[in-house]
C-alpha cells in the first residue's frame, strides 16, 4: 500500500535536499565559518572519548541493521527489510553519484568546504543506513530508534571530528537518505500494517466483550473500517435485533482507526487550517492515540448531554498501527439514503432537537453532513460520526456548524423546510446570528462541492431567515485569513520587488539626492496632495447623497494606506464603499454609486489613452512611443479576440453574468446623478483633474531628476503605466507601475537611469510618503465610525 504521508515526506525532504546543495554557493562564507569553528571545538574535547566514539560508531552502524533484520526474519516480515535493502542500494548509488557530481569540476565541493583532505564529500557508510531504517519504518518501536539514530550520531560526531566530513555533508547526508528512503517506500508501497480481522475480534475479547463472530461492513468516513460483530450474550449490550430472512443484526459496531488513514488528506486540512481564522478549524494533523481519545471524549460527551448517538462500550488500541471503537449497534440509514418522502417535518424537528442538546452543552460535531445523521428504524435520528467533534467549542464554531447543518438539510428539503423548522427549535434569533456564517467557505468539502450545482442555495437560504427579521442589520463575519488570490498578489509582490531592487542597484540614491531640483520635486509634491481632492470630487459627484468635502478628502488619504496591503483596484471601492454605507447611504446604492464614479473613470482613461496615442503617433516631433499603425492593429486585435470570446456560449454566460449585477446598479445610479448638472461637472471634473494632478507629478519628477519628454508622451506613458497598475494584483500596483512606467519612459528617449530615477521619485511622492499621514487619517476615522 502507498501513504500519501510517504509522498509528502518524499518531496519535503528532496527541496530540502535542493536547498542544503545550493546553500554554500550563497553563504559560503557563512558555512565556512561554522565549520572553522566546529573544528576548533571538537580540537578542545578528550581524543580518548572521540577515539571510543568512533570504534561503537563504526561498528554499531552496520550491526544494528543487521539484527533488526534477523529480528524482523524470524517474525515473518522479511518483506519489510526487502524494501529497506532496495533503499539502501538506491541510496549508495545516489550518493556516489552526487559525490562524482560535487567533487568534479565546477561542482560546489569548495564552497561547501567537506574538510579537504581527499575524502569523499558525502558520507557513504551513513546515507545508505539512513535509507535503509527509513524504508523498514520504525515507528512504533522507540528502542529500536533510540539505538539506531544513537549509533548514527555518534557515526556523524566521529566523521565530524576527524574531518572525514563537514556539518553541511551530513546535513547533505541525513536529507538525502530520507529522501531515497521515502521514495522507495511510496514508489514501492510497504506491506499492509492494518491489523486483520482477527485481530480486532482478539482485542474485543481482552476487553470482556465475548465475541463469536464478526463481518466486515460497508467502510465508513474517510474509508474507515467497519465491523459488524455479534457478542456470545447480546443482552449485555442491548436487547437482541435478530430476525428476518437475512443476517442477523450485530450487537456491535466496530470502528478500526487505521494508522496509514491519519494521513489522507492531510495537505488539505493544513490548507484549511492556514487559510480560515483561529477558532474556525481543528489541528491539521492528529497522531492515532489522539484520535482515539477524540472521539471517545466526544462521544461520552455527546451521551451525557443527553444526544441520542450510538453508545460507546469500548475503545482500545489495537497494536501500534490501529484503535478500535466498539459502538451499540443502530439499524437504520443513513439521511443521504432516505428518500425525500421519508424526511417529514416531525424527523427535521427531531434533528434540530439533537443539535440544541449539542450546543447547550457546547459541544461541535464539525461534520454535520447527510452522512453524520443517521435515521434508525424506530425512525429517530442519530448523531454519528463524531471523530472531528469538539467540546468547550467557541461560539463561532457553534455557529458553523448550525450553517452546516442548515445547508445540509435545506439541499434535502428546500430552504424553506430547512429554515422553518430550525426557527421553530432554536427561534428566530439564533438564525439571524447564523446568516453572516451562510459562506462556502465555512462548510465542509463535500457540502461545497454540491454547492456548485446549487449556487443560489445559499443565498435563498439567507433570504429565508432574514424574512423572519427584515429589520435586522447583519454584520459581515470574515472567516478566512487570506483568499486564494492572496497567493497571487504574495508571488506577484515578489516578483515586483525582485525588478524594483534590479531597479535601484542602477541608481545612486545619493547621487539622485544632491543633484535633484528640489523646485521641481515641490510642484511634485503639491500635485501629489491634489490627487487627493479629486477623488473626493469623484466620489461626490456620483452620489446623490450630501457628503462634507473634508471628511471626504481624509477618506481618500486613508485609502493610501490601505493601498499597503490590498491591490490598488480594490482599495478604493471597498473603503469608498464602507464611507458611504457610514455616512447613511444603505449598502446598495452605496456599491452602486463608487461603481458608477470607478467606471466612468474607466471610461475616460480609455478614451484619454486613444486620444493621444493617436496624436503622439502622427506628431513628427514626439517620439514613436504609440505610432497609429500600432493603436489601429492593437485595436484591432482587442476586437477580434472579443468577438472570438463572445461566440462561446460559457464566456458569454460569464460576461453578462459579472456584467449585469454591477450594470443594474449603476446605470440607475448615475440616472440621478445626470439629473443634477453640478454633481456631473464635480464628479468628471475630479476624474480630469486625478489625471491631470498625476501627469504634472511625473513631469514634475522627471525635470527634478534633469530629465525631459514630450507632454504628450508623458500622457501616453502615465496613462498607460496606471492602466497595468490598477489591474496588477500586487498592493497598489507594486512593481508592475514601476515596471511600466520606466519601460515607457526608457522607449520614450530617456536614460535608463534617468528614467529610473525619475519613476522612482514619483512613486515616493504618490505612494509612499501619503501612508504616514493615510495611516493618521485611517485611524482618525476608524475612531469617528466613518469607515
Amino acid at each position: 500500500m502507498r501513504r500519501p504521508s510517504d509522498a509528502i515526506r518524499f518531496l519535503a525532504f528532496a527541496v530540502a535536499l535542493g536547498v542544503v546543495l545550493l546553500l554554500p554557493s550563497i553563504a559560503t562564507q557563512t558555512t565556512s565559518g561554522l565549520q572553522s569553528d566546529i573544528t576548533h571545538g571538537t580540537d578542545q574535547a578528550p581524543h580518548f572519548l572521540f577515539n571510543l566514539a568512533t570504534l561503537v560508531s563504526s561498528f554499531g552502524v552496520l550491526a544494528v541493521p543487521v539484527v533488526f533484520a534477523v529480528d524482523r526474519l524470524i517474525r515473518r516480515d522479511g518483506l519489510r527489510i526487502a524494501v529497506g535493502l532496495l533503499a539502501a542500494v538506491l541510496a549508495l548509488g545516489a550518493t556516489l553519484g552526487l559525490d562524482e557530481w560535487v567533487a568534479g569540476p565546477g561542482g560546489p565541493a569548495d564552497s561547501l568546504s567537506w574538510g579537504g583532505r581527499g575524502s569523499d564529500p558525502l558520507h557513504t557508510d551513513i546515507t545508505p543506513v539512513i535509507a535503509y531504517i527509513t524504508a523498514v519504518r520504525l515507528a512504533g518501536r522507540p528502542r529500536w530508534q533510540l539505538i539506531t539514530w544513537s549509533v548514527i550520531g555518534l557515526a556523524a560526531l566521529a566523521a565530524l571530528t576527524a574531518g572525514f566530513a563537514s556539518v553541511l555533508a551530513l546535513v547533505a547526508t541525513y536529507v538525502l537518505g530520507r529522501t531515497i528512503g521515502y521514495g522507495t517506500l511510496y514508489a514501492i508501497g510497504t506491506p499492509n500494517p492494518r491489523p486483520p480481522g482477527t485481530a480486532v475480534v482478539t482485542a474485543l475479547t481482552r476487553m470482556g466483550l465475548m465475541p463469536v463472530s464478526a463481518r466486515r461492513l460497508p467502510d465508513g468516513p474517510q474509508e474507515t473500517r467497519r465491523y459488524g460483530v455479534e457478542l456470545a450474550d447480546p443482552g449485555t449490550t442491548g436487547e437482541d435485533r435478530g430476525g428476518g430472512s437475512g443476517p442477523p443484526d450485530p450487537a456491535l459496531d466496530v470502528m478500526v482507526l487505521d494508522r496509514d488513514q491519519q494521513t489522507a488528506g492531510l495537505l488539505y486540512r493544513v490548507w484549511r487550517y492556514a487559510r480560515l481564522r483561529g477558532g474556525t478549524n481543528r489541528r491539521a494533523f492528529r497522531s492515532l492515540r489522539r484520535s482515539l481519545e477524540q472521539e471517545s471524549l466526544m462521544a461520552y460527551a455527546a451521551a451525557a448531554a443527553g444526544v441520542r448517538t450510538p453508545r460507546l462500550l469500548a475503545a482500545s488500541e489495537v497494536g501500534s498501527e490501529a484503535a478500535l471503537l466498539a459502538y451499540e449497534y443502530v439499524p437504520g440509514r443513513r439521511l443521504d439514503v432516505l428518500g425525500d418522502d421519508e424526511i417529514t417535518d416531525d424527523l427535521l424537528t427531531a434533528i434540530w432537537r439533537q443539535l440544541r442538546l449539542l450546543q447547550a452543552q457546547r459541544l461541535a460535531h464539525r461534520r454535520l453532513e447527510a452522512e453524520g445523521i443517521l435515521v434508525g428504524d424506530d425512525g429517530q435520528p442519530y448523531i454519528v460520526d463524531l471523530r472531528a467533534g469538539e467540546i468547550a467549542a467557541s461560539d463561532l464554531v457553534l455557529r458553523l456548524d448550525l450553517a452546516q447543518l442548515l445547508t445540509t438539510l435545506a439541499l434535502r428539503v428546500g430552504p424553506e423546510r430547512a429554515v422553518s423548522s430550525a426557527a421553530g427549535v432554536l427561534g428566530t434569533d439564533t438564525l439571524v446570528a447564523t446568516v453572516p456564517m451562510l459562506q462556502q467557505v465555512a462548510l465542509n468539502r463535500e457540502t461545497r462541492s454540491t454547492l456548485q450545482r446549487e449556487k443560489e442555495l445559499l443565498t435563498r437560504i439567507r433570504e429565508q431567515i432574514l424574512r423572519l427579521r427584515p429589520e435586522i442589520d447583519v454584520e459581515p463575519v470574515r472567516l478566512e485569513r487570506f483568499r486564494p488570490r492572496t497567493l497571487v498578489t504574495i508571488i506577484a509582490g515578489a516578483a515586483g520587488t525582485y525588478f524594483l531592487l534590479s531597479q535601484l542597484s542602477n541608481v545612486d540614491l545619493g547621487r539622485l539626492i544632491a543633484r535633484s531640483d528640489w523646485q521641481w520635486t515641490a510642484v511634485g509634491l503639491v500635485a501629489s496632495g491634489v490627487t487627493f481632492l479629486a477623488a473626493a470630487m469623484m466620489l461626490i459627484g456620483f452620489v446623490p447623497e450630501r457628503l462634507p468635502l473634508g471628511r471626504t478628502i481624509l477618506v481618500q488619504l486613508a485609502a493610501s494606506f490601505v493601498k499597503l496591503v490590498a491591490p490598488a483596484a480594490v482599495t478604493g471601492v471597498a473603503v469608498n464603499s464602507r464611507y458611504l454605507q457610514r455616512s447613511g447611504v444603505r449598502p446598495g446604492p452605496a456599491v452602486a454609486s463608487v461603481g458608477a464614479s470607478q467606471l466612468s473613470g474607466m471610461v475616460v482613461h480609455v478614451l484619454l489613452l486613444v486620444v493621444f496615442g493617436f496624436v503622439t503617433g502622427s506628431s513628427q516631433n514626439a517620439k514613436d512611443l504609440a505610432p497609429s499603425r500600432t493603436v489601429v492593429i492593437v485595436l484591432l486585435g482587442v476586437g477580434v479576440l472579443s468577438a472570438a470570446a463572445a461566440a462561446i456560449p460559457r464566456v458569454r454566460r460569464l460576461v453578462v453574468s459579472r456584467l449585469r449585477p454591477m450594470l443594474s446598479g449603476v446605470v440607475p445610479r448615475l440616472v440621478d446623478v445626470i439629473q443634477t448638472p453640478k454633481k456631473i461637472v464635480t464628479g468628471l471634473g475630479g476624474i480630469l483633474l486625478l489625471s491631470t494632478a498625476f501627469i504634472v507629478c511625473l513631469d514634475a519628477s522627471i525635470r527634478a531628476v534633469g530629465g525631459s519628454l514630450p507632454w504628450t508622451v508623458i500622457i501616453i506613458v502615465f496613462l498607460t503605466g496606471n492602466a497595468l497598475g490598477s489591474a496588477a494584483p500586487t498592493p497598489g500596483g507594486l512593481g508592475a507601475v514601476e515596471g511600466a512606467l520606466s519601460l515607457g519612459l526608457t522607449l520614450s528617449g530617456l536614460p535608463v537611469e534617468t528614467a529610473t530615477s525619475a519613476v522612482l521619485l514619483f512613486r515616493l511622492l504618490t505612494f509612499w510618503l501619503p501612508v504616514l499621514p493615510g495611516w493618521a487619517a485611517f485611524a482618525y476615522l476608524q475612531r469617528k465610525k466613518a469607515i
